[in-house]
């Protein structure tokens, strides 16, 4: 599975769905820069989820407060259950190294998508950052890296990634 097919995978879920990043996330991640925030999100994951049996598992990650603990919860690696339940990983085994870098590029191509299309709200472009409701105006949302058409249609990527696959 390529990273934009786990961003879509994860579009389909109304829970995952409803994680931005906040002005305050957004503006820590423009000043701290991308590098910075890479850095943080491999030291997170080492520390709270490579363990075989992590300290406080399902409850390790808070839901706010780092780019990185918002884009856990969005991207389904906040914790080991999570993990298995979205990407079959296997619970009670540590994370291998190539299995931590791919949580961690999984997180910043979520953090890259959201930060795009907050720019590009800021420009005025139309592109639109997905919303958490299924219906508010009637229309559904986006999955994370992609434009939508006045009509609520999906225009396609922002940008295109090479494949890769996903967590295992």
């Amino acid at each position: 599975m390529t990273r934009d097919e786990a961003l879509a995978k994860l579009a389909t879920s109304a829970f995952r769905r409803r994680f931005h990043l906040s002005p305050s996330l957004r503006r820590y991640v423009r000043e701290k820069g991308v590098d910075a925030v890479r850095s943080h999100a491999a030291d997170f994951i080492a520390q709270r989820l490579a363990p075989a049996h992590p300290a406080n598992d399902g409850r390790q990650t808070p839901m706010k407060g780092h780019p990185v603990f918002v884009a856990q919860h969005a991207t389904a690696t906040c914790c080991r259950s999570c993990m298995n339940k979205w990407w079959k990983v296997p619970t009670g085994t540590p994370l291998s190294e190539s299995q931590q870098k791919k949580t961690v590029a999984l997180i910043m191509a979520w953090i890259e998508c959201e930060m795009s299309a907050a720019a590009n709200e800021d420009e005025g472009s139309g592109v639109q950052r997905p919303n958490a409701s299924d219906g508010h105006d009637g229309r559904k949302s986006a999955a994370p890296g992609t434009t939508t058409n006045p009509d609520g249609t999906s225009a396609g990527h922002l940008a295109e990634r090479s494949p890769q696959n996903t967590l295992t």
